[in-house]
C-alpha cells in the first residue's frame, strides 16, 4: 500500500470520529498555594545567586533571599488562616492535588518557623576560630573537594564558603510544606523526593569531621532509597487497588462507596491483599521518615554525623512534615481500615517509646542521645495518632509544633560548647558546665526538661494531650505502657542536667563560645516558645484544635 493511501487512510479515520474535544486547560490556585510557591522562587533565585553573585557577597544575599522569602511564606500562611481557609474555606487546590485545610496550614506555619530558625543557625559565623583571617561557619568551605586534599587547604585558605547550603533548604522545606497537604499519592511521592534530596547533601557538608559527615550522608541515602522504593511501590498496589491516586477515591473505594465502577477495575477493588499491602508499604516509607523503630536505624548516625544545624533543622521539620503526612493518610485515606491498622500502629508506637527510651541510656555522645530521645518522641506522637479522633490530630498538631522549637534550640546549645576539635560532643566533655557557663547550662537544661515532659515546659502539654487523646480514644493501655519510657527517658535528661551542675570541671574541658544574635535569637525563640506553651498552653491547644479537621 502506498505512503499517500495510507495517509488518506488516516485523515479519513479521524473525520469519521467523534470531533476531538478540547483539552482543559490546569486551574490552579495561585494565592492558596503561595506559601509553596514563595519558598520555591526563592530557591530557584538562591541558584541564580550562587551563579551570578560575587563570592564576597553571597552569604550576605543568600542569607537575606532565605529569611524574607520564609517570613513571607509565613505570613502567607497566616493570611490564608485569617482568610477562613483553615476551617470553613477548607478546600482541595490545585486540580485535586493539594488539600488547603486546618492541619495543612498549622503543619506550614509550624515547618516555615522552623526554617527561619534554621537559617539563622546555618548562617553563623562566630563560633570557630578565624581561619586565615576569615570567619567561617559550619559547613566545608569546598564541598567538591576531597577530605585532608590539597584543594580543600586551598579553599580554607581563600576563605570559601560553601553558600549553596541556603537554597538546598529552601528546596527541602518547599517539599515539606506540599508533603503534609498532599491529596494524592504522586504529590505525596514527589514532595518525598524534593526534600528528601537536598536533605541528603546538607547531611555530607559538615566543615569538621568531614568523612563521617560523608559516612552519614550515604547512610542516610541508602536507607531514604530504600523508604523512598517501598512508598513507590505502596502507591503502584493502591493504584492497582482503586484505579486512582486520589485519597477521596481510594477512600470511597475502601468505604464501598464508590459509583459508576470501571469494568476493568471490578476484579481488583475487591481485592484487599493489594490494599493491605499497598497501604503497608506507603505506611512504612512515612514511618521511616518519622524514625519509628524499626525503621530508625538511620537516625543516630545521621544526626551525629551531619553538620549540628543540619540535625537541628531535619529533627525537628521532618517530623513535623511527615506526622502531618501519615495523619492525611491514615485518616483521610483508610478511616474505613482503621481495625486493620490500628493494632499494627499499637506496636509500633510502644516498640518505638521503649526502644528510643532504653538505647538512649547508653549513649555517650550528645547528639547520639537526642538522636534516641526523638525515637522515643516519635512513638509518643503516635500514640495521638492511635486515637483516630479530632483531639488526637489537635493533640498531635500540638505536640509537633512545640516539639519543633525544643529540638532547634537544643541542637543550637550543642553548637556551643566546642574544644579543639570543634563541636565537644561526648557527655564526658560536659561534666562541670554548670559551673564554667551557667547561663548556656541552664538553657539546656530547660529543653531537657522539656524533653521530659516535665511540668511547666511545652514537652508536658504536648505529652498530657496525646495521652489524654490517645485514652479518650480507647488506648487507655497505651497510655500505661507509656508511662514507663516516660519515666525511663526523665532519668537520662536529668543525669545530663546532674552532670552539668554538679561535677567538677575538668581544666581541660571544652569552652562555650559566644555565638552572633542569630543563634542567640534561635535558642531564645526556643526558651520562650518552651516556657510560654508550658506555662499557658491553652490558647495553642484551641489553634491546634481549630485547626484539626481534615477536608475531604
Amino acid at each position: 500500500m502506498s505512503a499517500s493511501a495510507v495517509h488518506s487512510l488516516w485523515t479519513t479515520a479521524a473525520t469519521a470520529a467523534e470531533p476531538i474535544s478540547k483539552i482543559d486547560a490546569p486551574k490552579i490556585e495561585y494565592g492558596q498555594l503561595s506559601p509553596t510557591l514563595i519558598v520555591l522562587g526563592a530557591a530557584v533565585i538562591g541558584v541564580l545567586v550562587e551563579a551570578f553573585v560575587p563570592r564576597k557577597s553571597r552569604y550576605y544575599a543568600q542569607v537575606f533571599v532565605a529569611v524574607v522569602a520564609l517570613a513571607a511564606a509565613f505570613s502567607a500562611v497566616v493570611a490564608l488562616a485569617a482568610g477562613g481557609y483553615g476551617t470553613t474555606k477548607a478546600h482541595i487546590a490545585a486540580m485535586g492535588a493539594v488539600a488547603v485545610d486546618g492541619p495543612a496550614l498549622f503543619l506550614q506555619g509550624t515547618i516555615l518557623l522552623a526554617g527561619i530558625l534554621g537559617v539563622f543557625t546555618f548562617a553563623e559565623r562566630r563560633l570557630d576560630p578565624l581561619a586565615h583571617g576569615n570567619r567561617v561557619d559550619a559547613f566545608a568551605a569546598q564541598a567538591s573537594s576531597v577530605p585532608g586534599s590539597d584543594s580543600e587547604k586551598a579553599a580554607v585558605k581563600a576563605g570559601f564558603t560553601t553558600t549553596e547550603v541556603f537554597p538546598l533548604l529552601l528546596f527541602a522545606i518547599s517539599g515539606m510544606l506540599v508533603f503534609p497537604a498532599a491529596n494524592d499519592l504522586l504529590t505525596l511521592f514527589v514532595a518525598l523526593e524534593v526534600f528528601s534530596l537536598p536533605l541528603y547533601l546538607l547531611c555530607a557538608v559538615a566543615r569538621r569531621k568531614r568523612l563521617m559527615s560523608q559516612e552519614a550522608a550515604v547512610k542516610y541515602f541508602l536507607l531514604g532509597a530504600f523508604a523512598s522504593a517501598f512508598t513507590l511501590f505502596g502507591i503502584a498496589l493502591l493504584y492497582g487497588y482503586a484505579g486512582s491516586v486520589s485519597y477521596a477515591t481510594i477512600a470511597h473505594v475502601v468505604d464501598g462507596t464508590v459509583t459508576n465502577v470501571d469494568p476493568a477495575l471490578a476484579g481488583t477493588m475487591g481485592n484487599d491483599v493489594l490494599l493491605l499491602m499497598g497501604m503497608a508499604l506507603v505506611v512504612m516509607g512515612l514511618l521511616f521518615k518519622v524514625g519509628a523503630v524499626p525503621f530508625h536505624m538511620w537516625t543516630p548516625d545521621v544526626y551525629q554525623g551531619a553538620p549540628t544545624p543540619v540535625t537541628g533543622f531535619m529533627a525537628a521539620a521532618t517530623k513535623v512534615a511527615a506526622f502531618g503526612a501519615l495523619l492525611r493518610l491514615l485518616y483521610v485515606v483508610l478511616p474505613g481500615m482503621r481495625w486493620d491498622w490500628r493494632p499494627v500502629m499499637w506496636a509500633v508506637a510502644i516498640v518505638t517509646m521503649l526502644g528510643g527510651a532504653i538505647v538512649a541510656i547508653t549513649q555517650t555522645d550528645i547528639k547520639r542521645l537526642l538522636a534516641y530521645s526523638s525515637i522515643a518522641h516519635a512513638g509518643f506522637i503516635l500514640a495521638g495518632v492511635i486515637a483516630t479522633s479530632p483531639d488526637g490530630v489537635s493533640s498531635v498538631l500540638f505536640y509537633l509544633g512545640a516539639y519543633s522549637f525544643v529540638t532547634i534550640g537544643a541542637f543550637a546549645v550543642v553548637t556551643l560548647v566546642r574544644d579543639a576539635g570543634g563541636e565537644a560532643t561526648h557527655l564526658s566533655k560536659w561534666a562541670g558546665l554548670g559551673r564554667r557557663s551557667p547561663l548556656v547550662a541552664a538553657v539546656f537544661a530547660v529543653f531537657l526538661l522539656a524533653f521530659a515532659g516535665i511540668p511547666l515546659t511545652s514537652g508536658f502539654a504536648g505529652k498530657f494531650a496525646v495521652f489524654k487523646a490517645a485514652a479518650e480514644g480507647g488506648a487507655g493501655a497505651l497510655v500505661v505502657v507509656g508511662v514507663i519510657p516516660s519515666a525511663i527517658a526523665a532519668f537520662f535528661y536529668i543525669r545530663v542536667i546532674v552532670l552539668m551542675f554538679f561535677s567538677e570541671p575538668k581544666p581541660e574541658g571544652p569552652t562555650v563560645a559566644v555565638p552572633s544574635p542569630l543563634t542567640m535569637t534561635a535558642i531564645a525563640a526556643g526558651v520562650v516558645v518552651t516556657l510560654v506553651l508550658g506555662v499557658a498552653p491553652q490558647y495553642f491547644l484551641n489553634l491546634a484544635g481549630q485547626a484539626g479537621v481534615f477536608v475531604r
